[in-house]
């Protein structure tokens, strides 16, 4: 469990949402760190603080930017995952155009956070003008391995695989408005690390440890400017990708009861009871790994199924993509490019299932929807945009 000393930190945290700050190079790596996004989730605050604090006391100088960011201020101070709304479900479109356009009203509290937390990252965007590296700091209901979430772009996976922890993909195309997503749409690095369970004291060493060695992997800090011999060993776990296959999503109705006893990449096998919803069994409908089943109140996934990708899968993904052969796609009968956005596809449905969804993965079109009866899909790697 985490030490009472520790929580009390949170209780005392300023309105602030820039708690701490070093820029150095306008032109350099700017790091972005962000803590609390869920007020359920404190070990990534904790894990920043602790990170400052030896910055501060040693006077180690960023090498470029770092900024320290409060997600989600009152729902961190009342420990609940969030108030009204979860805040890592409003970034779309349309939840952005209707920001602070009312005098500061707010229809609801997360309203207020988000933004606070948007206008915060456009200033740090558009003050800085070098590479930026987002990491969005989590932890899960059930006990697990750290691992990393990230939106399957070139520029995400370069960042991800210089860490030896697991890797999942394709968590956007099952999640609307996910902050990470959204930053990914300006062609920026974005990385979720999940740190382990919310309460355990681990999360916290891991989380601290994930922001040393993020540092020191993008050149903002050197190695010998920390514990590096110790810390690099905490996060040595295991390589490799995974990519989730199913997600067993919830109502507001829904009475959700996960199984005792899972935990974060066990395997299940299909038909294998998972859970209850009040009603009946919820059978797992593939083999594979069990990825963050829900032991909360408050959430809208239930669990979701990952299995492991293949090294082949992926130098042939990169490949093809590197080589820019994902614009034959447009030239099938069936599928074309979207008016308006370049790195949207346009597909009927019966193409669509011809192809199949593994094909449009390989060439970087992770999300999908469906709009007036046809499946739209969204490439992931994207040149680099102003923040506006």
């Amino acid at each position: 469990m985490i030490k009472e000393a520790t929580k009390k930190t949170i209780s005392h945290l300023s309105e602030d949402r820039i708690f701490y700050s070093q820029n150095n190079d306008v032109n350099g790596t700017t790091l972005i760190c962000i803590g609390g996004i869920h007020g359920n989730e404190p070990a990534g605050v904790y894990g920043l603080q602790k990170v400052i604090s030896d910055i501060v006391v040693n006077d180690t100088k960023i090498k470029g930017n770092f900024y320290a960011l409060i997600g989600n201020i009152n729902a961190l101070k009342a420990s609940v995952r969030y108030q009204d709304f979860d805040l890592n479900r409003l970034w779309t479109k349309d939840e952005i155009e209707s920001l602070c356009d009312e005098d500061d009203y707010y229809e609801f509290e997360e309203q207020k956070e988000q933004c606070e937390l948007y206008n915060t990252i456009k200033t740090i965007c558009n003050t800085n003008h070098g590479d930026f590296i987002f990491v969005d700091l989590h932890t899960t209901s059930s006990p697990t391995v750290p691992f990393i979430t990230i939106s399957d772009s070139l520029n995400n996976r370069t960042i991800a695989s210089k860490f030896h922890i697991p890797i999942v993909l394709g968590i956007e195309e099952y999640l609307d408005g996910p902050l990470l997503s959204f930053i990914n749409e300006f062609g920026h690095v974005s990385i979720g690390f999940e740190a382990g369970q919310h309460d355990d004291e681990n999360s916290v060493l891991y989380c601290e440890a994930f922001i040393w060695m993020m540092m020191e992997k993008i050149g903002i800090v050197s190695k010998h400017e920390f514990n590096y011999k110790a810390i690099s060993k905490i996060l040595n776990i295991e390589s490799g990708f995974y990519e989730i296959v199913y997600r067993h999503s919830l109502s507001e109705s829904n009475q959700f009861k996960m199984k005792p006893g899972f935990k974060n990449f066990v395997s299940v096998m299909k038909h294998q009871s998972l859970a209850n919803d009040g009603i009946s069994e919820i059978k797992s409908p593939f083999n594979g790994l069990i990825f963050m089943p829900l032991y909360q109140k408050q959430g809208e996934d239930g669990f979701f199924i990952v299995r492991k990708l293949s090294k082949f899968w992926l130098v042939v993904s990169a490949v093809l993509r590197s080589l820019k052969f994902h614009q034959f796609l447009k030239l099938l009968p069936g599928i074309s490019r979207h008016p308006d956005n370049d790195y949207s596809l346009i597909a009927n449905r019966k193409i669509a299932l011809f192809l199949t969804t593994k094909i449009f993965h390989l060439f970087g079109y992770r999300k999908k929807i469906i709009v007036d009866d046809k499946i739209h899909f969204m490439k992931r790697d994207r040149k680099v945009i102003p923040f506006i």
